[in-house]
């Protein structure tokens, strides 16, 4: 893992969260290592700090500091060498008529009510799908970089005209789109959001010049988390060193 000393933050502190049980790997106790002070975290900053390894949750930026797991892995795609396989090809035809808004951060019901629908159907039983609507905003809503919401409707041609189907959260960083969160309409099991929204971000990020799309943590073990392998090609943070992930 890169060394804190590699890197211009001497402004900042940084501190281990004590012990709580992992969210993806049962039976696992997790740390995390935290960025402080928050208000210092500026965009050129936090570009650093997620080149090694760190993830926001609205103000709160962390990575994984575990005493004996390294399952997480730091993750980025390529953009100008992605190649999307057979079943991305298909989710971008498929969705390819959804009209897509960006937008600045702003709270809007009907976003919360998408999001509470997404928790309860995923996240079932976890400690996000009782979020109240201060815990979403907190969560989603506070930002001190340069942040968007993007926004997936039903474009005219489909059963519902304007329904909304996908909230993504992006940050637009110096190297790159930083994917903060993206949740979507469940009720139908045909369609992959999550995988075109991916691809929405690869695009975009080609559009500004931007060589990387960071897509969080890979984690092997978790059904939930080792589906980025399957964007290639994808480098991973392993031991302070960005290197090729393979996918299984």
């Amino acid at each position: 893992m890169t060394q804190l000393k590699e890197l211009p933050l001497t402004a900042l502190q940084f501190y281990a969260t004590a012990p709580y049980p992992c969210s993806y790997l049962p039976q696992k106790t997790a740390r995390s290592q935290v960025a402080t002070p928050s208000h210092l975290i500026h965009a050129d900053l936090y570009g650093e700090l997620v080149n090694a390894g760190f993830r926001r949750s609205g103000l709160y930026t962390y990575r994984p500091y575990c005493d004996e797991c390294k399952a997480c892995i730091a993750t980025r795609i390529l953009v100008s060498n992605f190649q999307a396989n057979r079943s991305q090809k298909r989710s971008w035809k498929k969705h390819a008529g959804l009209d897509i808004n960006v937008l600045n951060l702003g709270y809007q019901e009907e976003h919360y009510q998408l999001y509470k629908h997404y928790q309860n159907e995923r996240h079932s039983g976890s400690q996000m799908d009782q979020d109240d609507q201060d815990q979403y905003m907190q969560f989603l809503l506070q930002s001190r970089v340069n942040s968007r919401i993007v926004e997936f409707r039903d474009g005219p041609n489909d059963p519902l005209p304007g329904k909304l189907r996908m909230v993504s959260m992006i940050d637009i960083l110096n190297q790159g789109i930083s994917s903060v969160y993206t949740f979507f309409d469940t009720n139908n099991p045909s369609a992959s959001y999550g995988t075109f929204s991916i691809l929405w971000q690869i695009q975009q990020s080609l559009g500004l010049g931007l060589p990387y799309l960071y897509l969080g943590y890979y984690i092997k073990e978790s059904e939930k988390m080792s589906y980025k392998a399957n964007f290639q090609p994808m480098e991973g943070l392993v031991d302070g060193h960005w290197q090729a992930i393979i996918a299984p």
